[in-house]
């Protein structure tokens, strides 16, 4: 019998131990994939607060016209109507409604001196409610948990995130905890009832030297980056880069004409942006949410890896793929605490394209990253500037029948003592996407010690049927007793987990 942890069944703490099943793939060393009765679903129950845009400006002030008819009695009825029907939906509904409103208030006019409540009122009316996951709940990453406290011996404790879609197949990042025991056992924490965007810092700072170059890489004349950037601080806020931007069309126009120039420069400030989390927030609670243009139609495939500097620093870095529905953009989320969380562009020539995975740690003093720039083969990049990829060289590409059509990474590169174990996908007939593996130079990454002939994981037949058939996926692995844990998506809904032992594994890399 199958244990379904999802929101909806996940009331308490649960555990999943690995079924008797395996996977045997042929070699000198049998390998044996054990695949656990876990599965994350898609829930509609799982719900945040968007602003909601019913039509044109004039449309609008129509709205606010009709609310403001309301008596006083009346809007506290109706608010306290509001409260009785949403307030235990929603951690924070009154201050969605009035930041709502000032979002509304900076599009069009609306009346001056209105009391709290009636501002409020014309708030929930340009409030809607997100099922954040309601379509489906895919595409996992795994890494170790900072907090490693309080565990049975042999545990571990891991963060998740998985790739979220809902209404208009918008996709956002969500997590959910939990630990691994000495037993292979999966024991998930509860999810907090509550989930909220997690909001933008008003007081984000941007480094001059490197926003001119991002500027200079994205495009914009060199001339109109001067005449802003000359009235700049060293360290500046989005306000001061609309008050110098409005100088200097008045000081010199024409250095930023046409109007693509300037809105240009107010793009990638709105696409490096801060991320500010409350300090009880649980992880189950947080929704990265698409916050800039670029991803307005999804925040997609994040995947996690957990950091070290040479001396010991750490560091969470997600990369990702930014979507507005037409392009795609690769971005870069980066914490420390989980309490902040930094979001930038990656610029240079070879940031382009999905599935950008960085290693680790640096290999020669540099940020090495794992990429699919030409979209069939995998690539290395490597770079002195985590936010700048200029070069690229080919590491693989298809090889065997299953990955004739691309291969890619399935996330950040995992060290072990025999080289980088890489787990990679690969696209076969009918479109049926299969998990590989790949093991590289510690080294020399670019140098190949081996790779499976066959995959890893492929789509059984309870896997095929979803929103996308045929497909097995995962944006990051993790490693833990000398086992190798693998949660992995099917068809685009749902997520699962396996796990394989890594000697196993490692014999069959370096036959």
């Amino acid at each position: 019998m199958t244990l379904v942890l999802d929101h909806r069944r996940c009331l308490s703490c649960c555990t999943a131990r690995a079924d008797t099943a395996s996977t045997p793939l042929p070699g000198p060393t049998p390998l044996e994939v054990h695949r656990l009765p876990v599965q994350f679903a898609a829930d509609g129950r799982r719900v945040i607060t968007r602003l909601f845009n019913p039509g044109d400006e004039a449309r609008a002030r129509s709205i606010v016209e009709r609310v403001c008819r309301f008596s006083d009695s009346e809007t506290e009825a109706m608010l306290d109507r509001l409260r009785q029907d949403f307030g235990h939906r929603h951690r924070e509904l009154e201050p969605a409604f009035e930041e709502n409103y000032e979002d509304l208030a900076a599009l069009t006019c609306v009346p001056e001196n209105l009391s709290r409540s009636r501002r409020l009122l014309i708030g929930s009316y340009f409030t809607m409610e997100y099922a954040i996951a309601s379509a489906a709940l895919f595409n996992p990453s795994i890494v170790e948990h900072r907090n490693q406290w309080n565990l049975p011996e042999g545990a571990v404790r891991f963060i998740l995130s998985f790739r979220a879609t809902g209404e208009g197949h918008v996709s956002c990042a969500v997590f959910r905890t939990g630990i691994i025991t000495s037993d292979h056992s999966v024991q998930m924490d509860p999810p907090k009832p509550f989930s909220h965007r997690v909001r933008t810092s008003p007081d984000r700072q941007y480094d001059k030297p490197l926003f001119n170059r991002k500027l200079q890489d994205i495009g914009i004349d060199e001339a109109a980056v001067k005449a802003v950037s000359g009235r700049l601080p060293d360290q500046f806020t989005i306000a001061d880069l609309e008050h110098a931007i409005a100088a200097a069309r008045t000081a010199e126009p024409e250095m930023l004409h046409p109007e693509e120039t300037w809105e240009g420069i107010l793009w990638l400030a709105q696409s490096n942006y801060e991320l500010r989390l409350s300090k009880d927030a649980d992880a189950s609670e947080v929704v990265i949410f698409p916050y800039s243009n670029n991803e307005s139609h999804g925040i997609e495939d994040l995947r996690m890896v957990r950091f070290a500097e040479d001396d010991g620093e750490v560091t969470y870095f997600g990369t990702y793929t930014a979507t507005d529905g037409r392009r795609i953009l690769p971005q870069i989320m980066a914490t420390r605490d989980f309490l902040r969380i930094g979001v930038h562009t990656l610029n240079g020539r070879c940031a382009r394209n999905k599935g950008m995975a960085l290693f680790p740690r640096r290999i020669g003093g540099h940020y090495v990253m794992c990429s699919r720039i030409d979209g069939e083969n995998l690539y290395l990049m490597y770079s002195d500037n985590i936010h700048f990829w200029e070069s690229a060289e080919l590491l693989q590409g298809p090889r065997q029948p299953w990955e004739f059509v691309q291969i890619g990474n399935c996330g950040s590169p995992l060290e072990t003592p025999e080289g980088w174990l890489l787990l990679t996908h690969g696209v076969g007939p009918m479109r049926t996407y299969s998990i590989g593996a790949m093991l590289l130079d510690l080294r020399d990454p670019l140098k190949v010690i081996g790779a499976l002939r066959e995959p890893l994981l492929v789509p059984t037949e309870e896997d095929r049927d979803g929103y996308v058939p045929n497909v097995v996926y995962t944006c990051g692995a993790m490693i833990h007793n000398d086992h190798l844990y693998i949660p992995y998506a099917t068809s685009d809904s749902v997520t699962r987990f396996a796990f394989v032992s890594l000697d196993q594994l490692l014999d069959r890399l370096t036959v």
